[in-house]
């Protein structure tokens, strides 16, 4: 089977109704969600806030041309929460039948009138949730991958295939994964909010190693999208996977140094995660953060420029509300490095004597602007330092922002990569990266909710030998 073919079978399946894929229409969902909310107002609730979701999905590992796993999964849940006053419960059930939805709500008052009032409690500002989401433009969250058992199998084997052929030297395989999942869901409250739609999320992965006994490498690689159509084809992946492992082989330490530092793309989205935790309103009202009250203040370099995206069409973290029902809106984090808002929920936001920005749940497409130099442009600018391709453990301190990781990656002279690098690590302050960032660049890798290039960092401290 071609990528192709597969390709056209999933532009086919773009059309393919809801209805059909799932158990229970979107429909359903809303009949269910409408039953909950009487029947917590038939109970005396004040207030009360349901989530309805359904979905299933389909995984195929390979591993050595062998099939390893075919999985399957269907999941289905509803979660209530419910108000008295400003005590708050909670209470979920995958039994969707009229009478475990009505012991659900039970269940969930019940916990409500045993726990302690808290003045942040409650459902948000009318005003500000999405109950018009249904007239807004189709975020187009939603293709269906109506791909075969063995055309998933005969994916992944591809990819795989393509890694070994790279060189003799790819000694082994930790598998090639091809993973379709779909999902639908429903969120209401008795504000009179009601929103909800399907969606899907597909990936194609490998991972191996390079090498032989003690001088093993690995690597992998992987591609993610909501529509088949947009994943890298197989052979590009597995291809890759393997150049990634090769280019480790005879990796050493290196002596300890204070150096320019270069995250990786993929990395890098894990700095800017480390960003929005520090300035989302648990870590801001719980006060464990190294970023509080920073709020017009400059936190990153004056290059970087961030902006946050929700209704980006097709992208992976793209919603008309946020898990409160709040309406998302399009809006700019950092200017010129300095901070224009928070991340808040309903709830934080009331915490800190502010207004919710529509992100619980998370944040939604944060673009990082990026420069004008591709990764090997980051490299020429850099001179003499470190590549860094790889993190291990979970060194962030966001109290003080003291950042240790172990690492992995390259060493760089005069502008070019003369070996790989192992066993080291790097270490420094988000505060001090954040403000030293010299430069970010434009191979921009999309993952999960982030999407950002190469960072190239001025000066860490390098701990090797």
């Amino acid at each position: 089977m071609s990528l192709s073919t597969v390709s056209a079978s999933a532009s086919t399946a773009s059309s393919t109704s809801p209805e059909s894929r799932f158990r229970h229409p979107l429909a359903s969902l809303q009949t269910f969600a409408e039953d909950v909310l009487a029947h917590a107002r038939k109970l005396g609730a004040s207030a009360c806030e349901v989530d309805v979701s359904e979905g299933f999905g389909q995984s195929v590992t390979v591993r050595c041309s062998a099939v390893e796993t075919i999985e399957y999964n269907r999941d289905k849940g509803i979660g209530v929460t419910v108000y008295v006053g400003q005590q708050k419960g909670y209470a979920s059930t995958s039994d969707f039948s009229a009478i475990a939805l009505r012991e659900t709500v039970e269940a969930a008052l019940n916990i409500a009138r045993f726990t302690a009032a808290d003045p942040c409690a409650g459902l948000p500002d009318e005003k500000l949730l999405a109950k018009n989401s249904q007239n807004l433009p189709d975020l187009d969250l939603y293709h269906p991958w109506l791909l075969s058992v063995d055309g998933a199998i005969d994916l992944a084997q591809r990819c795989e295939q393509a890694a070994f052929a790279v060189s003799p030297k790819v000694s082994n395989s930790e598998g090639a994964t091809v993973s379709m999942q779909e999902g639908q869901f429903v969120s209401a409250n008795s504000l009179g909010f009601m929103g909800g739609y399907p969606t899907s999320r597909h990936y194609l992965s490998c991972s191996v190693i390079a090498g032989k006994n003690d001088k093993m490498q690995r690597d992998d690689w992987y591609s993610s999208a909501r529509d088949s159509g947009a994943l890298a084809d197989p052979e590009t992946i597995g291809n890759y996977a393997a150049q990634r492992a090769l280019s480790r082989l005879g990796a050493r330490k290196i002596k300890t140094c204070q150096v320019p530092v270069l995250f990786e793309a993929p990395l890098a989205t894990g700095l800017i995660g480390s960003f929005v935790h520090a300035v989302s309103g648990g870590s801001l009202y719980r006060k464990t953060t190294f970023l509080v009250d920073s709020l017009g203040k400059r936190v990153f370099s004056k290059k970087m420029q961030i902006s946050e995206r929700p209704h980006l069409r097709g992208g992976l973290s793209s919603s008309y509300f946020d898990s409160d029902g709040v309406a998302t809106r399009e809006r700019e984090v950092i200017i010129d490095g300095v901070l224009q808002g928070y991340f808040l929920s309903a709830y934080t936001a009331r915490k800190l004597d502010m207004q919710t920005t529509g992100n619980a749940g998370g944040c939604h497409n944060l673009i990082v602007q990026p420069g004008k130099r591709d990764l090997r442009g980051l490299l020429k600018k850099m001179g003499r330092g470190l590549l860094v391709t790889e993190l291990l453990g979970q060194g962030v301190n966001y109290v003080n922002g003291d950042y240790s990781r172990g690492a992995a990656g390259y060493w760089v002279e005069n502008g070019e990569i003369q070996h790989a690098v192992e066993e080291i690590t790097i270490a420094g302050n988000l505060r001090d990266m954040f403000r030293n960032i010299a430069a970010v660049g434009n191979d921009v890798m999309v993952r999960g909710s982030k999407q950002v290039g190469s960072i190239l960092i001025e000066q860490m401290k390098v701990a090797g030998n």
